[in-house]
């Protein structure tokens, strides 16, 4: 079993009580039903589990009204017993169901088991749901593997990774051939990605043939939930966009033009086709910004993104050319830098942050500009030799206009802190961990002197 990281938001839900379903929302293939499986029958006495893909008959629970008509009904369908207070049902792929959606909300106040629901494509539904269960639901995002959770399928010690993390945070060289042999772990981890089946597949035999048949048939997959999901005037372009993903990457500024898809193409044309795909959690796009300053959701310029893939192996099985033996070797710099551009988008995907870059002629691009809090933090993806040059950084650093809490240059180079510039190697990305708003803030305003004044009102009266 593959250790994953929403393991343990799982069990903070669980521990928090009973007022909401834990949603465990993404892509197709990333282990959501697996993890919730797990964690059914290691933490309750009582684990049911339904498929609303493999057992269809279960939707007619959901036509009854009522949380108890509906409970009599899964009891009756499944065979077992629900165990007050001791029971988790899990209802998977939860988007074949809409109306098991719409029941949430009863179904969690009734209170006698509680409900994890998993879905692959809830946020574009193409059956309607009656109604959200708003203030029901925990919504946990789910992604591929992540780097360390890659290190952890691999069995590298927990004193190795330890040692690195001691190493990020006293900003030290790690030592030379551990850092050379967990930049060959990283190249690794570019070309298997972090699709479970892939990674189950290489830990056991580590056969990159047999990791490429695998990814193959996921980008199938994908392209069939295209068709089968989507709606008919979308489908096409949905398709189009999905596909010319890997060649728009690799253009010169990895900007996405539509004119590559359709000469005289509009975005208002194909807006839907891109939600269609970021809300299926697919696609990852990352828009402009027109200064890199706080906040940069209101500096943000959708009519310019990139777009990459939700998992870099992935698009290593989906971009021309055999990119495996280069990437193996270091090689990131040679026809790959959009693979490695699209790992680092994944990674700060999975830490919950939103995308941007920056690109003006004043300054030219800043790979990555992330909103860590109330602060601006720099990413600058180096993917050859000459790490040190980085012309856009520069400028950004010395601007007068603009201030930035964190500026990082990861590269194949060992830790060093120049300046203000953190150069990191590439792996230490899993490291980087963004200010989280705190479990609880609790804040009561001062009243002596609104109850005194009101008391004195109350005595001349």
């Amino acid at each position: 079993m593959l250790k994953r990281k929403v393991y343990e938001e799982l069990a903070r839900w669980n521990r928090e009580g009973t007022g909401t379903a834990a949603f465990i929302m993404g892509a197709r293939q990333i282990g959501k039903s697996t993890i919730a499986r797990e964690f059914g029958r290691n933490c309750f006495r009582q684990f049911i589990e339904i498929n609303f893909i493999d057992q269809p008959e279960m939707k007619s629970a959901f036509q009854w009204e009522g949380a108890r008509n509906i409970l009599t009904a899964l009891t009756a369908l499944t065979h077992q017993t629900i165990l007050p207070g001791e029971t988790l049902i899990l209802l998977d792929e939860i988007q074949e169901c809409p109306e098991a959606r719409t029941a949430i909300k009863f179904l969690v106040e009734e209170g006698s088991a509680r409900y994890i629901e998993t879905g692959s494509l809830l946020g574009v539904n193409y059956r309607e749901i009656r109604s959200y269960p708003v203030g029901y639901e925990t919504i946990i995002p789910m992604y591929p593997l992540d780097f360390e959770e890659f290190c952890w399928a691999m069995h590298i010690p927990k004193e190795t990774l330890d040692y690195l993390h001691d190493c990020f945070e006293k900003k030290q060289s790690v030592l030379e051939p551990v850092h050379r042999e967990m930049l060959q772990m990283f190249y690794t981890y570019m070309i298997v990605g972090g699709m479970p089946a892939v990674v189950r597949d290489y830990v056991q035999i580590p056969d990159l043939a047999a990791c490429s048949r695998t990814q193959k048939d996921i980008l199938h997959l994908y392209r069939t939930d295209i068709a089968r999901y989507a709606r008919s005037t979308e489908k096409n372009k949905i398709r189009e966009i999905f596909d010319s993903i890997p060649g728009q990457l690799d253009s010169k500024n990895s900007r996405f033009v539509l004119s590559r898809l359709k000469e005289g193409a509009r975005l208002q044309r194909y807006e839907n086709s891109f939600l269609w795909l970021r809300e299926a959690g697919v696609a990852l796009p990352c828009f402009n910004v027109s200064a890199p300053v706080s906040p940069l959701k209101l500096n943000e310029k959708r009519s310019l993104f990139k777009l990459f893939l939700c998992d870099t192996g992935l698009l290593c099985e989906a971009s021309p050319g055999n990119l495996q033996y280069p990437l193996l070797k270091g090689e990131v710099d040679i026809n790959a830098g959009s693979i490695l551009e699209n790992v680092f988008a994944q990674s700060i995907v999975s830490k919950d942050m939103d995308l941007y870059y920056y690109d003006q002629k004043k300054f030219g691009e800043l790979d990555f500009v992330l909103q860590n809090g109330k602060s601006i933090d720099l990413f600058e993806i180096k993917s050859g030799n000459d790490w040190k040059r980085h012309s856009s950084l520069t400028k950004a650093i010395q601007s007068a206009e603009w201030e930035f809490s964190g500026t990082f240059v990861f590269c194949k180079g060992n830790l060093e802190q120049q300046d203000s510039i953190l150069y990191l190697p590439f792996y230490m990305i899993m490291f980087y961990q963004p200010e989280r708003s705190p479990e609880s803030l609790l804040w009561k305003p001062e009243m002596n002197a609104l109850m005194s004044f009101g008391l004195k009102q109350t005595d001349e009266i």
